[in-house]
């Protein structure tokens, strides 16, 4: 609760000081951006693994250069009644197109793993997009179905390919038991990698075309289930919104989303605004008009956003940029609403000076006895 008594001189002043405060903190965002930018680059993680309580888990296969066990692998897997997910390239769809659609049509899920295998860290953002978008075509004519899922290609990846995929609509799935299949280690190693601490929502990678990784697979798959584990697709397995990452890649289910104001209607705006409006207080607007903005503040700021969305900020006009301030504004004073007690004598109150009481309506102008 905050309780401000002034003139309505002072009320418009006031309400200056507040407009001056969002507008300074948007331009000291973007005066030390380029500073401190560096610090929020790599904080993009693609899914490792997903925080269930149910035990389900997935597996995948990882599918870039031939097709020697295709028909094994959905014997193997129907036989143990298991849906995978199959990660496959351009390049293989464009080479065993009946091998995709026969995995397709046994019930598992195909999904991108690029359209020519290259080396995707650091690598040009229309070319990513554009080796991306190609392998999704290709896959979508052979089953109909648009990929939603992205595993890049060497398990290579940065911030700013984590950040274009999301772009795009996609999701970027690592894994975080490795099979280790394509250094040809022996059946018995492959099932001790792949049954030993395996928790709920874990992500496994295969690799198809690899004898040993046949010869594992049945093995593999009797154990899990007799640690109570189920299998499902990747898709099936992360979730599609309201989810946050941590540390090690696990995406961590945030629950029904709460009742927000929308600031913008682009989405990673709206979170970038959202999580100022969460962490900004009025005593931040009373510090700042009392002291500016100060380099620490802004580097508080500046480690509560991501990488995106600093340049989704970065990329508003000036229009889109006033409303959403005016939006945080509000959403700034909205949080600490006040109670006027409701023994206040106002009829004995005389008019001279007003105090000031922000609540849910906005700000209401109480006679203040001098």
């Amino acid at each position: 609760m905050f309780v401000m008594t002034m003139t309505k001189r002072k009320l418009i002043r006031a309400i200056m000081f507040i407009l001056v405060l969002i507008t300074g903190i948007a331009i000291g965002i973007f005066a030390i951006m380029s500073s401190i930018s560096t610090s929020a680059a790599g904080l993009k993680l693609p899914i490792y693994s997903v925080d269930r309580a149910d035990n389900k888990i997935s597996i995948t296969f990882d599918c870039a250069w031939a097709n020697s066990n295709t028909d094994e692998l959905i014997s193997i897997l129907a036989r143990e009644n298991v849906k995978a997910t199959f990660f496959v390239t351009g390049e293989f769809c464009d080479k065993y197109p009946e091998d995709v659609k026969k995995l397709y049509n046994a019930g598992h899920e195909i999904q991108n793993h690029s359209d020519k295998h290259p080396h995707v860290k650091g690598m040009n953002l229309n070319d990513l997009i554009d080796d991306t978008q190609n392998c999704n075509k290709k896959i979508e004519m052979l089953t109909g179905e648009k990929p939603a899922l992205y595993r890049s290609p060497y398990g290579e990846y940065d911030d700013k390919l984590v950040t274009t995929i999301e772009g795009i609509g996609m999701f970027s799935i690592q894994w975080n038991v490795d099979s280790i299949d394509w250094n040809k280690p022996s059946p018995e190693m492959i099932i001790e990698r792949t049954t030993k601490n395996i928790s709920s929502g874990s992500i496994l990678l295969f690799h198809n075309d690899l004898e040993n990784t046949t010869k594992a697979l049945p093995e593999v798959l009797k154990s899990l289930k007799e640690q109570g584990f189920e299998f499902c697709k990747v898709s099936e397995l992360i979730y599609k919104e309201n989810y946050s990452i941590d540390g090690t890649g696990k995406q961590c289910d945030l629950g029904e989303a709460k009742d927000t104001m929308i600031f913008s209607n682009n989405e990673v705006l709206n979170s970038a605004f959202d999580t100022l409006a969460d962490n900004l207080t009025v005593a931040d607007v009373e510090s700042f008009i009392e002291n500016g903005i100060s380099t620490e503040f802004m580097q508080k700021m500046m480690n509560l956003l991501t990488s995106e969305q600093i340049s989704a900020i970065q990329g508003m006009n000036e229009e889109e940029l006033q409303t959403a301030l005016t939006k945080l504004k509000d959403a700034i004073y909205e949080k600490e609403t006040p109670i006027v007690s409701d023994s206040t004598p106002e009829t004995t109150l005389p008019q001279t000076e007003q105090t000031i009481v922000s609540d849910k309506d906005g700000i209401v102008i109480v006679p203040e006895e001098v």
